[in-house]
């Protein structure tokens, strides 16, 4: 059985180690895409569709392999939080989550065979109490700067979880058991300590 090659349209580094984890051996190759959300277009949407063009831009460019690509977001009182601008920004949506549950939405898309094929996430975070001084420290690290919403969930920012309700890997940025099926759903079969496999 032969094992066609992957492509990560994104520049993540955890969504590499999310591939790496599960044995999947990639290339990456990040899409350059126009992330402006449309209209009222809404957060479910916004993301499959992001991870849909990034799949597919990169897929014009790899001929036979495997793409696959994905867009994470948080939202909170239905409003979609991408990654702060300054460090400003980022102790603003710290402060708005502080205390509360907001969603992560999740895309997903996988481009083999000519097709792309797709799917969301959605997963329940609650952010435990924070002092204006815990925000500060934290976004001090540096961590929250490239992330939507200000924060990683598997680094630091483990510490001001105080629960989540859904796919841990997903708010990451990649859920595998979503990928996996995905692999599937697009011809494309999944084998333990071998990675992705082919015809």
């Amino acid at each position: 059985m032969s094992t066609p090659p992957v492509v990560l349209a994104s520049q993540s580094p955890r969504r590499r180690e999310l591939l790496t984890l599960i044995g999947i051996t990639h290339v990456v190759d990040p899409a350059d895409v126009d992330e402006t959300v449309r209209g009222e277009e809404r957060p479910d949407a916004y993301v499959e569709r992001l991870a849909r063009e990034k799949a597919a831009v990169v897929a014009a460019r790899h001929a036979g392999a495997v793409v696959i690509a994905a867009d994470t977001t948080v939202v909170q009182d239905g409003e979609i939080l991408g990654k702060p601008g300054d460090v400003r920004e980022a102790v603003e949506m710290l402060s708005r989550l502080s205390g509360h549950t907001h969603e992560v939405f999740t895309g997903i898309a996988v481009a083999a065979g000519g097709r792309v094929v797709s799917a969301v996430e959605r997963v329940e975070v609650t952010f435990r109490d924070l002092t204006l001084a815990e925000i500060s420290a934290y976004v001090a690290t540096g961590e929250p700067m490239d992330k939507a919403g200000a924060y990683g969930i598997q680094g630091w920012g483990a510490t001001i979880v105080e629960r989540i309700h859904g796919d841990y890997f997903s708010v990451m940025g990649l859920g595998l058991r979503r990928l996996v099926a995905l692999l599937e759903q697009a011809g494309v079969g999944y084998a333990y300590g071998r990675g992705v496999t082919g015809d």
